[in-house]
């Protein structure tokens, strides 16, 4: 299994059948792929629609969490019950576009020394508060943890799994994802990416709620990367 897709999702019964098939179509020249959606705990009827995708959709495979554990758990199970060597993962809502998928692969197959291809969204179609609050997080964080990233919050990323499953597991860890594969000596690469309206649901996120947990997460991750040392190169003796 070459590639799998991860997509985390939690009410989100009217966008998920559209999303999976597109995200199928996308696929089309990796003979060698799966689809994994992971329900976090949905009260809707997304469980359902999951269930009928696997006779419509190859290689689909909806998995669930008993109860909502978040977007972050969404995630690492998802990578942990992947084959694949390559994780892609998006937002369950629609607004990261699969056709983009295409291109992020090519450009972290070019590179072994890549651990991860993060999308940056090009005229983000969301809200003038939220855009003003991502430019403030993104400049926070990038001070504090210096990784460089412009836009840490697109959903649309792909990554190396094993370089995925060496990361310490903490809640909201898909936000810094990109400071992790540096702290562990992978190179980090970007690509500029299409971003939608949502047509359906609503965000489970506020933007005040967002920063107070973002400014103790990057804290957090701050020390992740005072305490690893750096990578190493082991060499048999």
């Amino acid at each position: 299994m070459t590639v799998s897709v991860v997509v985390p999702v939690k009410d989100e019964a009217e966008n998920v059948g559209a999303l999976a098939r597109e995200i199928a179509s996308a696929l089309k020249s990796e003979p060698d792929h799966e689809i994994i959606f992971i329900d976090d705990g949905s009260n809707d009827g997304t469980i359902a629609k999951l269930a009928a995708l696997k006779s419509e959709i190859p290689h689909f495979r909806p998995l669930r969490h008993g109860r909502n554990l978040g977007q972050s758990r969404g995630i690492f199970s998802g990578v942990q019950a992947a084959r694949g060597d390559i994780i892609v993962t998006l937002d369950g809502d629609g607004q990261n576009d699969p056709a983009d998928i295409p291109a992020l692969l090519k450009v972290l197959r070019a590179d072994p020394a890549l651990g991860l291809v993060s999308g940056v969204r090009v005229k983000r179609q969301d809200t003038a508060s939220r855009r003003v609050a991502s430019r403030l997080a993104n400049s926070l964080r990038s001070a504090m943890l210096g990784d460089g990233a412009t836009d840490s919050g697109c959903g649309l990323k792909a990554i190396r799994r094993d370089a995925f499953i060496a990361f310490p597991y903490f809640d909201h860890m898909h936000r810094y994802l990109i400071a992790l594969v540096q702290r562990d000596g992978w190179k980090v690469a970007y690509v500029p990416v299409n971003h939608r309206p949502r047509l359906a649901g609503h965000s489970k996120y506020t933007n005040l709620g967002r920063t107070l947990v973002s400014i103790y997460d990057m804290l957090g991750v701050r020390w992740l990367q005072r305490r690893h040392g750096g990578p190493s190169k082991i060499e048999e003796i």
